[in-house]
């Protein structure tokens, strides 16, 4: 008889930040994507992260876990793999001949003696017999290198190629530079500077330009480097600090003094206290091994991105240096994230657990408007032409409709942002509206005007539905107010009855033909239409009603995994991309939970009556698509976006309107949780009798009342709440269907 997995002990003394695995994702590939994320060591959305390299000089895959030989430590700013780095150096410790170019320069090493916590990073390097160790501050870290016995002890600092600078000076033992290299989104003036200093006296001083090793203390080049090098005593530990900034060489000295006068272990045991102290914030009890690694790994992702890309001036006031017009200015600014991904859980999560931090990133946003003229839909740094939609509307109007009133930021800048970015294209496809003419006049976006038009339309009329909810609470004119919400119905202009789905349309009003919809970008981004058809985020009650009743639209939900995980290529991929292997292989239908655009399409059995599939679907995929493990992701992780789904459905509820007050009620996986609000408040959610098995909600309450309904109240969960599952082997057919049970629709206002 198989055992209970979710009865197994565990080991409840474990801090929080032990249960994380900062390798989760990274057996990855451009083939196939478990995560496609590298080990970040780095502070909870810290300036600058650190990780050991074992791709090549400008390899998005910088760490893979089957790789078997470091090339270097690299200092990165790097979202995805697909996005790239920019700002970025790197620093190598070597012993013996003096091999400095990367491929000579790099070591074996094995997973068996490396340690990978998010505050600390160490690894044994085979052919160099040196340990390196790096703990990070937000702007800062410290190396610690063990060095043999040896005379030919060095330490490689490269610069990177596209542009770069260094200069070694011996009196202060201290290197300087800085590199250009980028993959877009950045002004002409970019640079990232860089401060180095060592605590041992330096005995060889060389720079290097490409390959050619020279004896210069200064060099400026496209690829330019030092080497530096003394004599080591068995076990001899050399120490660095290492500052960055985009700002000057000034303010990198500024940043350096993070580390304070903390050596290498006092800083570590900082950086441990502060993940831990935000981990803690959300305490699970009562799951297995694996259930609680995977949910304190995907916590961890969810503190990472948007990156704060502001630093303290000798005032200690937040300055930046714009990513948009290259000018250094007052204020926040944070970076990295791409809204078309991240405005459906992960800006969720930071609404629930970090208001006040949410309140930075909204000013950070209205600078970016003031400075570019736009409002980012993918920051990295800068505006990036990746992605659909004008999601940046929902970002704003969420934020401030679930907490701008208590935060001080500038919402009528915002606001007029947004509706600047509704009405308008931009100067890239992916920033404003593209065609934002024609969805303004036909109601949608024409398949024969851009591509991806379906999707287009689909992303815009939710954001539509975004600014209507914000210009209500602004008390804009009426008349405004009723075009967004007429606007946010623009959904229903590309539905197809006959298929029961969306189906993209030409300018003359006419489908698309040839139409199958399982062709993946006919119309639709990442996706096909049995991906799509469901994001009317905010008014699911008019798909139903559209697809014919809620039999009709059970119907249609089920066919989602019970269809062949077939799919078909359209002229614009240009053949298989790894989204849809990954559907496939993942034995799930047609739901690709790999990629954003069906995340949230478990959740919409609450809206028609059958709550219990949402609840055995979203185990089922929590069980199969989440561990903690290299290759413990689906598809790409995307900057928090996916970890940030599993957290919420491990608490039992899910953001699928983001821009309302409402969660919608899924099962928790674990059995108590404890969520410590930023306002002081405490939500507990208890549901002792949970197990592998016992899946289904039997009973609900809230504050000891019995309670029926498929969604919570964001504002009355952060008054605080207690949440009591009583769960089954068998699902209820009862709780849950009535109409007062529903979750909001637009529909139903």
């Amino acid at each position: 008889m198989p055992i209970n997995a979710q009865s197994v002990a565990v080991c409840e003394t474990k801090l929080p930040v032990e249960w994380v695995n900062p390798l989760i994702g990274t057996d990855s590939d451009y083939g196939i994507s478990n995560g496609n994320t590298y080990p970040a060591i780095a502070m909870p959305w810290g300036m600058n992260f650190w990780t050991p390299q074992t791709g090549k000089m400008g390899d998005g895959w910088a760490y893979t876990y089957k790789s078997n030989r470091i090339k270097g430590f690299k200092q990165t700013h790097q979202p995805s793999p697909w996005m790239n780095d920019y700002g970025q150096f790197s620093i190598m410790p070597v012993t013996g001949e003096l091999k400095f170019k990367e491929e000579e320069r790099q070591s074996w090493f094995s997973h068996k003696a490396e340690i990978v916590t998010p505050y600390y990073y160490s690894v044994y390097l085979a052919d160099h017999n040196v340990t390196t160790e790096i703990t990070p501050t937000e702007r800062a870290a410290r190396f610690r290198f063990t060095f043999p016995e040896t005379d030919k002890a060095y330490i490689v600092i490269d610069a990177f190629d596209k542009g770069s600078y260094v200069k070694i000076i011996p009196s202060e033992r201290k290197i300087i530079g800085y590199t250009t290299k980028n993959s877009g989104g950045v002004p002409l003036n970019f640079k990232n500077y860089f401060v180095i200093i060592f605590d041992k006296e330096l005995k060889l001083n060389s720079t290097f330009n490409g390959d050619v090793l020279g004896n210069a203390l200064e060099m400026q080049a496209d690829h330019a480097g030092a080497v530096i090098g003394f004599k080591t005593k068995a076990g001899e530990q050399v120490n660095a600090q290492v500052a960055s900034s985009f700002i000057s060489y000034e303010q990198a000295e500024r940043n350096l003094k993070e580390i304070g006068k903390d050596n290498f272990d006092e800083l570590k045991e900082k950086g441990k206290e502060t993940w831990n102290k935000e981990l803690s914030r959300i305490k699970v009890e009562g799951g297995t091994n694996d259930q609680m690694g995977t949910f304190y790994s995907c916590l961890y992702r969810s503190l990472l991105f948007p990156r704060k890309f502001f630093e303290f001036d000798k005032n200690k006031k937040p300055v930046h240096y714009s990513p948009y017009n290259g000018k250094v200015l007052p204020g926040y600014m944070f970076v990295d994230t791409g809204f078309w991904d991240t405005f459906r859980a992960l800006y969720p999560f930071l609404n629930l657990m970090y208001p006040e931090l949410n309140a930075q990133m909204q000013e950070g946003l209205s600078n970016a408007f003031n400075e570019s003229g736009w409002l980012p839909e993918w920051s990295s740094p800068g505006l990036r032409d990746i992605m659909v939609g004008n999601n940046s509307a929902s970002i704003v109007s969420e934020a401030y409709l679930k907490s701008g009133k208590g935060n001080k930021y500038d919402i009528e800048n915002l606001y007029k942002a947004v509706i600047h970015g509704a009405n308008n294209a931009g100067p890239l496809k992916a920033v404003g509206r593209a065609a934002a003419d024609s969805y303004n006049t036909l109601g949608y976006v024409p398949h024969d005007v851009v591509n991806e038009s379906a999707a287009r339309t689909l992303e815009y009329a939710y954001d539509d539905f975004a600014i209507y909810q914000l210009a209500k609470a602004l008390n804009k004119p009426q008349s405004e107010i009723d075009l967004y919400k007429k606007r946010s119905l623009n959904y229903k202009n590309l539905f197809d009855p006959k298929y029961n789905l969306m189906h993209p349309k030409n300018s003359d009003g006419k489908f698309m033909e040839p139409f199958d919809p399982f062709q993946w970008f006919n119309g639709f981004t990442e996706g096909n239409s049995w991906h799509y058809s469901w994001s009317v985020f905010h008014d699911i009650q008019g798909l139903i009603d559209l697809m014919g009743g809620n039999q009709s639209f059970v119907s249609q939900l089920d066919k989602v995994f019970s269809s062949p995980p077939i799919f078909a290529t359209s002229n614009f991929t240009g053949g298989v991309i790894h989204e849809m292997r990954e559907m496939q292989i993942a034995n799930m239908g047609q739901y690709a939970h790999g990629n954003q655009p069906i995340q949230h399409m478990i959740y919409l059995y609450n809206y028609a009556a059958e709550p219990w599939k949402a609840q055995y679907w979203v185990r089922e995929t929590m069980n199969r698509m989440y561990h903690a493990t290299p290759d413990g992701y689906c598809g790409d992780e995307d900057n928090g976006q996916t970890s940030a789904w599993y957290v919420f459905s491990a608490l039992g509820f899910y953001p699928v309107t983001p821009a309302s007050d409402q969660y919608v009620v899924g099962a928790p996986l674990f059995k108590k949780v404890t969520i410590e609000l930023q306002n002081g408040n405490k939500v507990e959610i208890n549901a002792p009798d949970n197990s592998d098995q016992n899946r289904y909600i039997k009973e609900m309450k809230w504050n000891g009342k019995t309670y029926s309904k498929n969604w919570i109240s964001h504002a009355e969960l952060m008054n605080g709440a207690t949440l009591d599952f009583d769960m089954s082997t068998t699902p209820d057919l009862k709780r849950g269907t009535g109409k007062e049970d529903v979750p909001y629709s637009l529909t139903n206002e």
